[in-house]
């Protein structure tokens, strides 16, 4: 079902046509809710430090987790403390909020939350409602700004900066929202917001590129992904020669990753799981018997499988320096102005 839905929400729409009276609906229903936050006609929380939200208006992986642990590492660097809040898709904590750390369970706290706790060391809490999530970070830590990963539609709480990344190959899709293609929101939904980053380079998209040049934004990007060094599912390092491989893929867009193993030189045998899949160890027993390769995301929800013959492949994210001086200088004068005026013991009392 979900290769066949690609196939049209990436393609022709085709028969999904036949959809867009319930096309229509969605997005009425979209644009009211965002407008009844907006004339605080429902409530929304804001928080004491500014909010970095971190979203698509598409279903399906745009780069969203590298991309936010680059900004995070990009914070550190400058001496911030951020904190990170995400709904935890694909995982259900026994209570929310639910704090994050390297060692929690990935069927618990969902696979992006925790590799973004693994890589990034900051506090990160995950729950549906972000803005208890915030709450309890600002009770617990001294957190100086938030970041909140996959939230650009959980208008309940209020941001500061939206960031959107859009997948610089597959761009809109078929251009319709939901369900008869792959938008949460319309593109011109991205006049509103302050940067764009664009996986990848999006020549082959022309459609894309006079798509994003008719919208005025702030800031867009491109960001490329650059594969690091080979390391088994226990995470030792090793190096692994271009060869035949089983390659695994449970993520947005496995095409990606595929391409990838092909540009360093591997014969790929591909095999495509839905996005957030919870892999059981049988379901990754191929034949015939050659090493098996896979997504950092997938491997954090295999650690507990036997490393052997089997490896994941982490990528970091690369953006141009004037991109990322445009938007730290933001953030900075956003943290700057927000210490002013926030008393020292603030964190204590938030919530």
């Amino acid at each position: 079902m979900s290769s066949w839905l690609d196939r049209h929400w990436y393609g022709s729409a085709g028969v999904l046509k036949l959809l867009s009276p319930l096309e229509g609906v969605f997005s009425a229903l979209a644009q009211r809710r965002r407008q009844a936050y907006q004339q605080q006609r429902k409530p929304s929380y804001r928080a004491s430090v500014p909010v970095v939200v971190v979203g698509n208006i598409s279903i399906g992986g745009t780069g969203k987790t590298p991309f936010t642990l680059w900004l995070l590492e990009q914070l550190k660097q400058r001496g911030l403390r951020p904190g990170v809040v995400s709904r935890g898709y694909g995982g259900k904590a026994p209570e929310y909020p639910f704090a994050v750390t390297a060692q929690s369970r990935p069927e618990q706290v969902g696979d992006e939350p925790l590799m973004l706790a693994s890589h990034s060391g900051c506090p990160l809490v995950v729950d549906p409602d972000r803005g208890r999530a915030v709450r309890h970070l600002l009770q617990h830590h001294d957190c100086d700004l938030i970041v909140s990963d996959d939230g650009l539609q959980h208008y309940a709480l209020q941001r500061d900066i939206e960031i959107v990344l859009i997948d610089g190959q597959r761009g809109f899709g078929n251009g319709h929202c939901l369900p008869v293609g792959p938008l949460r929101e319309p593109p011109s939904r991205l006049e509103q917001v302050g940067f764009i980053v664009i996986n990848g380079q999006p020549d082959s998209n022309p459609q894309l590129q006079s798509q994003l040049s008719a919208l005025a934004v702030e800031e867009t990007a491109v960001m490329a992904l650059r594969p690091g060094g080979w390391r088994r599912l226990d995470g030792e390092a090793v190096e692994l020669a271009p060869q035949s491989v089983h390659a695994v893929a449970g993520i947005g867009n496995p095409q990606r990753f595929y391409d990838t193993l092909g540009k360093l030189g591997f014969e790929v045998n591909a095999h495509s799981f839905v996005d957030h899949h919870r892999y059981q160890e049988e379901e990754l027993q191929f034949e015939p018997e050659l090493p098996l390769v896979m997504t950092e995301k997938d491997a954090v929800k295999c650690r507990a499988f036997s490393p052997d013959n089997r490896y994941y492949l982490p990528v970091t994210a690369t953006l141009p320096v004037g991109f990322q001086d445009a938007l730290l200088t933001k953030i900075n004068q956003l943290v700057a102005a927000s210490a002013e005026e926030r008393p020292q013991d603030a964190r204590n009392k938030d919530g």
